[in-house]
């Protein structure tokens, strides 16, 4: 487009309000091509959409049925492939991503996700070993693999485990949007998705189901980046009796609005326990482990965390890293992950 002007300028550079038009539309083509070629670029490094389908917010939510309309909550293998990280081999010495649809009994929620299997999984002597298991969620809009690349959370747990800092663990990569295009703040929406039902009931169930996951809360944790922060904490606040503990980056402590809709219909009960805060306050604190991050400069949840870091009381414990400088960007939490998930190997059991 950028020729095609050069090429037909000299057309349009005489007088007359035609012509005129013609150079304006020429400049607005080549302008609006750039941005577009901007936005696809900055989607494929980011992930923000998977599919024109879900920019135009048209993606339908996958529903689960089963005979005379009960579901079961099960994990469905449909793909494998090799984590990023250094060198190269067998499954024994890398580990495998399994990529699956997990169906939801409760929720009739049906969803995909990337499991990571650390090497130790399938190392001879370990068949009847059971591991940990973090389930990690994108914010929103996002896709699962933000969390591959440009997150790098398989690699960074192969390394830490590598290296002595962390216990080998199972990662679940999802994104809180079970149900597309709404964020539902996993929250059981009235006559909607019930998004809670499905992190706190169905997926443990589903994931117990199918590894060799510890069935007790000790075995599973839950981490995120913004809105998959805010679950996470909400999800490890709400269901002690499913997660030991919730790791929030950057987190929002009650749900944001855009992409939600109205989550609550008129039920205000659920509108304040959705309120991390309030809840903290008026709701009993079950034996959950958290970690919240934020910045000095660059994050506006500054405040808000350090008034969830004043709630959490025993038997729930609370630990937070503050950075001087960041942002809600992929870059401040490539800092944070590390650290987060050696936490958070040191919250759930090694065997």
């Amino acid at each position: 487009m950028f020729a095609a002007a050069v090429r037909w300028w000299p057309r349009f550079a005489e007088a007359g309000w035609r012509r005129a038009l013609g150079r304006v539309g020429l400049v607005l083509a080549v302008q609006v091509l750039v941005l577009c070629a901007v936005g696809l670029a900055a989607n494929r490094s980011f992930l923000i959409y998977g599919s024109w389908t879900e920019l135009a917010g048209q993606e339908k939510a996958a529903t689960v049925s089963g005979q005379d309309g009960a579901g079961t909550s099960s994990l469905k293998v449909t793909g494998r492939q090799k984590p990023d990280v250094p060198g190269g081999g067998t499954k024994r010495v890398v580990g495998e991503i399994e990529k699956v649809m997990i169906q939801g009994e409760r929720s009739k929620i049906a969803t995909p996700a990337y499991v990571y299997l650390p090497p130790e999984y399938f190392q001879k002597g370990n068949e009847h070993r059971v591991f940990p298991a973090a389930v990690v969620l994108t914010g929103y809009p996002g896709t699962a693999e933000n969390l591959l690349k440009p997150l790098p959370y398989p690699r960074t747990a192969w390394t830490l485990a590598r290296e002595k800092k962390a216990n080998p663990m199972i990662l679940v990569l999802m994104r809180p949007t079970v149900s597309p295009p709404r964020n539902t703040q996993c929250v059981d929406i009235p006559g909607g998705p019930q998004t809670e039902t499905f992190f706190g009931t169905d997926l443990p169930k589903a994931l117990t189901g199918a590894y060799r996951i510890g069935a007790s809360p000790r075995y599973l944790g839950m981490m995120g980046d913004s809105t998959g922060g805010y679950c996470a904490l909400k999800i490890a606040l709400e269901h002690p009796e499913t997660y030991a503990a919730g790791v929030g980056l950057s987190a929002d402590y009650q749900p944001e609005s855009y992409g939600a809709g109205d989550l609550f219909h008129g039920n205000t009960d659920e509108q304040k326990r959705a309120d991390l805060l309030w809840s903290l306050d008026h709701l009993p604190q079950g034996d959950t482990s958290f970690l919240v991050t934020t910045s000095i400069q660059g994050e506006d949840n500054y405040q808000a965390t350090q008034k969830f870091i004043e709630k959490v009381k025993a038997p729930a414990h609370v630990w937070s890293i503050t950075l001087d400088h960041g942002g809600h960007s992929f870059n401040t939490w490539k800092r944070e992950i590390p650290p987060s998930l050696e936490w958070l190997s040191g919250r759930l059991a090694a065997q």
